[in-house]
């Protein structure tokens, strides 16, 4: 993916007819030049219909991304927040952590319409395509240190819940510690990373990656179930309206967190749990897997797993879950 191929796809975003010489003309380039800017679009999964005297089109209308239309759909949470978008970034994650580092302001968000080297928990690859996800990340500054923050994850996954409920998506579930489900496939990730002092104050750069339109090319890409968002809706979605109300619910929780913690949290996050209550396996770094039942989380954030006769807690990247068997009831 190109620089080029994205401003070519913004010329192609409405779904109409553009002749390879009007789209050359626009972009002051050769007709040889948009033939491979939309070979490069098409490599990336993105589909583009070729009639001969007719010239390029989409298969169906894209909603590429604007700060302006992102900011509008964020309502009151919008004058909190700087927005980016870029075309293409290598990790928006990466970006804004040296942004944080250079005191950038609290509330900067950077958004890509593609990033090469996104990554999500354990440092495994994000897999997104063109107009087909939402990858972006939000800095957001603490008073608290790093030692106060625990849970901060999950109660990002609770605002990420919400926010995909209002649109209309059904069936949302959170999986420990940082996954959002629907119908037991992935549909969104985070990735928290932190700086400052132990005891505060310290900046958290949130990054979230959303499956918004998965094509089948996309899918074989990924080595897990996947689940997206508008399958989810049962209807496309603006990603712009996506992503402005998942900010406003971002900012919400966050503000509610920096006060109480993720302790007013808990219940909604174990409302929301995937296994809450059923028996689960639980795989620890060095290969060796438990199975017990999910009883929920702590006031830390915290898995509690019931085995035997005793509750043990995990925490944050120490395991990876998955359902045990056929997700038996306790």
């Amino acid at each position: 993916m190109t620089a080029l191929s994205l401003k070519v796809l913004r010329l192609l975003a409405d779904a109409e007819f553009h002749s390879g010489e009007a789209l050359a003309r626009a972009l002051g380039i050769s007709r040889g030049g948009v033939w491979n800017a939309v070979r490069a679009l098409e490599d990336a999964g993105v589909d583009v219909y070729r009639v001969r005297a007719r010239g390029y089109r989409l298969a169906s209308p894209m909603s590429l991304l604007q700060a302006g239309a992102i900011a509008a759909h964020a309502g009151e949470a919008a004058s909190r927040l700087d927005i980016e978008v870029l075309d293409i970034a290598d990790s928006t994650n990466t970006m804004l952590a040296r942004r944080a580092a250079a005191d950038a302001r609290s509330g900067t968000v950077i958004v890509a319409e593609w990033q090469h080297s996104g990554r999500g928990r354990m440092g495994r690859a994000w897999q997104s395509e063109v107009g087909g996800a939402l990858t972006f990340s939000l800095l957001w500054r603490f008073q608290q240190g790093a030692a106060a923050l625990a849970g901060l994850s999950l109660a990002a996954g609770v605002a990420i819940a919400r926010a995909l409920e209002a649109i209309g998506a059904c069936d949302v579930r959170l999986k420990w510690p940082n996954d959002v489900l629907w119908r037991d496939a992935k549909l969104a990730g985070l990735l928290l990373e932190m700086q400052g002092d132990a005891l505060g104050p310290s900046a958290v750069v949130i990054g979230i990656g959303i499956n918004v339109r998965l094509s089948d090319t996309a899918r074989r890409r990924i080595d897990q179930p996947a689940a997206d968002l508008e399958s989810a809706c049962g209807s496309a979605v603006d990603r712009n309206a996506v992503l402005g109300r998942l900010l406003s619910e971002l900012v919400r929780t966050l503000d509610v967190f920096a006060l109480e913690g993720f302790v007013g949290l808990r219940g909604e996050w174990e409302r929301y749990h995937a296994y809450q209550g059923h028996r689960i396996a639980v795989k620890l770094p060095g290969g060796a897997t438990h199975e017990g039942i999910a009883r929920g989380v702590g006031d830390d954030g915290a898995l509690l797993f019931e085995t035997g006769n005793a509750v043990r807690r995990l925490h944050s990247g120490e395991v990876s879950l998955r359902a045990a068997r056929a997700r038996s009831g306790a």
